[in-house]
């Protein structure tokens, strides 16, 4: 079934000529939401592993962990090139001058042809993205800011320890560098409903980003949310709602935004609810069908 919108692996095809797979790498660094600047406990949903493999931990090497990743990587999908994902915790939380010494570890690596970092909005500045620029000249360069919600009052209740404001001054310092901005979205956030939801679509396409990763909340055990889901306080979405959720969203991106996800995939052994939110490659699919049967595709509401 030809997908009814822009996704990553189409557009880095496109780019390449052939299949680039990300491998995740653990650069060992943590976040300002969980070392105690912001808070101790970090974001309502986020587990101590923050999103990450804990290979650093292991003693790994970025460029030991690289190596590892291309093994499964070539033999599911033979790939030849690779993006080296900095995916734990927030990786421009650190000085510029280790910024360099881990980008250039994995970037040194045969078929690496670029990097995706992870960050949050409020761990950036000019020093920084000089240095990302420099590496845009060469390789292909996201820069992945964690947002989730538009809506300030869902980030406080969230702990993410941002604002919506701190978003869009990073995003405006980012732009014209040739660093390709990718925005993170939870959907089934605490307190919102369709229409809040809806409303960060529509912000966010006209926000002048690159791409987008759409996430649904799922309850990790451990987490403050656990907690909170434990007590009757919140309510998982289902597994229907999502997908109509994640149609409704992509119809109001616009047609040239690169959809990078559309749903989580969480680890079954840390997953407390909900239950399907296990099953990815279901609702991957229900959502490919839905965006059918709803004649829906990636613009169709877009409001420039």
């Amino acid at each position: 079934m030809k997908k009814r919108y822009t996704d990553y692996n189409s557009h880095l095809r496109s780019m390449f000529k052939e299949r680039v797979q990300k491998i995740s790498v653990d650069a060992g660094l943590t976040c300002p939401n969980r070392d105690g600047k912001l808070s101790g406990t970090g974001c309502i949903y986020c587990n101590s592993k923050g999103s990450g493999t804990n290979a650093s931990a292991r003693g790994l090497s970025i460029k030991e962990q690289i190596e590892a990743g291309k093994i499964g990587a070539r033999i599911k999908y033979k790939a030849k090139k690779f993006l080296a994902y900095f995916q734990s915790y927030t990786n421009t939380y650190t000085s510029c001058a280790h910024m360099k010494e881990i980008f250039d570890e994995a970037l040194s690596c045969d078929g690496v042809v670029g990097m995706a970092i992870g960050t949050r909005p409020d761990c950036i500045d000019p020093e920084k993205l000089d240095l990302l620029e420099a590496y845009a000249r060469d390789f292909l360069v996201w820069l992945e800011y964690g947002l989730q919600s538009i809506h300030d009052e869902t980030l406080k209740r969230i702990n993410r320890g941002h604002t919506f404001q701190d978003f869009l001054d990073a995003v405006d310092m980012t732009k014209g560098r040739g660093i390709h901005i990718c925005t993170h979205v939870i959907l089934g956030l605490p307190g919102e409903d369709r229409a809040m939801m809806m409303e960060t679509a529509d912000r966010l396409a006209r926000a002048g980003i690159n791409g987008i990763k759409l996430h649904l909340l799922y309850v990790i055990r451990g987490t403050p949310l656990d907690e909170i889901y434990l007590n009757g306080e919140y309510t998982c979405l289902e597994q229907e709602e999502y997908v109509n959720l994640v149609c409704d969203f992509i119809e109001r991106l616009p047609k040239d935004m690169i959809i990078q996800r559309i749903t989580g995939d969480p680890h079954s052994d840390e997953l407390r609810a909900p239950d399907w939110a296990a099953r990815y490659r279901q609702t991957f699919n229900m959502i490919q069908h839905a965006m059918e049967e709803r004649d829906s595709f990636q613009g169709k509401k877009f409001k420039p």
